[in-house]
């Protein structure tokens, strides 16, 4: 057997990530695709990878060349090595859930329809759960408590987490901003942020333009940014001072938010911890409670 040049999955994703913007657009896609699909590439086949970026299968056997692989077959080995020596609880779910539909449960039946989104969450929480960046949470817990004034921006489907980490932060002293964009004013919601501040920017496949033009205009502002998105190849990545990658169930083809949603709390509870807050006592201001 031919000896793989990287020893994880977590090496070679770093290694692509440094070279993407190197890549030409054809690579790039690739990719991106195998970076944010890395739990199905043990089964996953050289044309599958071809049609989802819309590539000959050739691109993809370029790309595995381009990282010292001698094709694609040894870039997936790497892979179900990592397969074979954790067992993920991701795969399970998904067996219970294609029993589920070849019992016939979906999508006729509503409660049928809610296990298999409930199923699916709850294996994207334990893959998420094993797959966190200690390393990262603990740097962007650092940029959170270091900011001067903090501003968060997410549209769209990011919208719901963006605006739930604001009101979350808004528990402690820090001055905190939801750049919302209310009639077109993201320009000028974002214009006041400054050097020392720091602008949380959520986003995933496909990317918010508005999100990457606020990214954009911090980092002009020398501002520091801190990156939720779907992968390391994402154009919030690029240049962002901390990257917190969060992966999500797909269900009906709609995408959760239930990491996200945590990752938001866990951020949250962690900041309040170094801030010293009292988490058990409610603020209240003029007869206004918080839930």
């Amino acid at each position: 057997m031919t000896h793989s040049p990287f020893d994880s999955i977590d090496s070679f994703i770093a290694a692509v990530a440094a070279s993407y913007e190197a890549l030409p657009r054809q690579l790039k896609a690739v990719a991106q695709h195998i970076e944010t699909n890395k739990a199905r590439m043990v089964v996953t086949r050289i044309t599958d990878i071809a049609e989802a970026c819309g590539v000959q299968p050739s691109a993809v056997t370029r790309f595995a060349q381009r990282f010292g692989f001698s094709g694609f077959a040894e870039l997936q080995d790497l892979f179900r090595r990592a397969f074979r020596e954790t067992t993920t609880p991701a795969a399970s779910y998904a067996r219970r859930i294609r029993t589920m539909v070849n019992a016939g449960w979906l999508p006729d039946a509503p409660g049928g329809v809610l296990r298999q989104v409930l199923l699916a969450n709850q294996g994207a929480i334990e893959e998420f759960e094993q797959q966190l960046d200690d390393k990262a949470l603990k740097l962007a817990v650092g940029l959170l408590f270091n900011a001067g004034d903090i501003y968060v921006c997410g549209v769209r489907r990011s919208l719901p987490p963006a605006a739930y980490l604001t009101y979350l932060l808004q528990h402690t002293a820090k001055r905190v901003f939801h750049v919302t964009g209310m009639g077109g004013m993201f320009a000028g919601q974002i214009n006041s942020i400054r050097k020392g501040d720091v602008l949380v920017a959520f986003s995933f496949t496909p990317y918010g333009k508005e999100t990457l033009a606020c990214v954009r205009a911090a980092k002009a502002r020398k501002a520091r940014v801190l990156a939720i998105t779907d992968s390391a190849m994402s154009p919030l990545a690029e240049g962002a001072s901390a990257v917190l990658l969060v992966k999500e169930a797909s269900a009906f083809s709609f995408r959760s938010l239930t990491n996200t949603m945590c990752l938001c709390q866990g951020l949250f509870i962690a900041l309040a911890s170094r801030l010293e807050l009292d988490l058990e006592t409610p603020q209240e201001e003029e007869g206004i409670t918080h839930d």
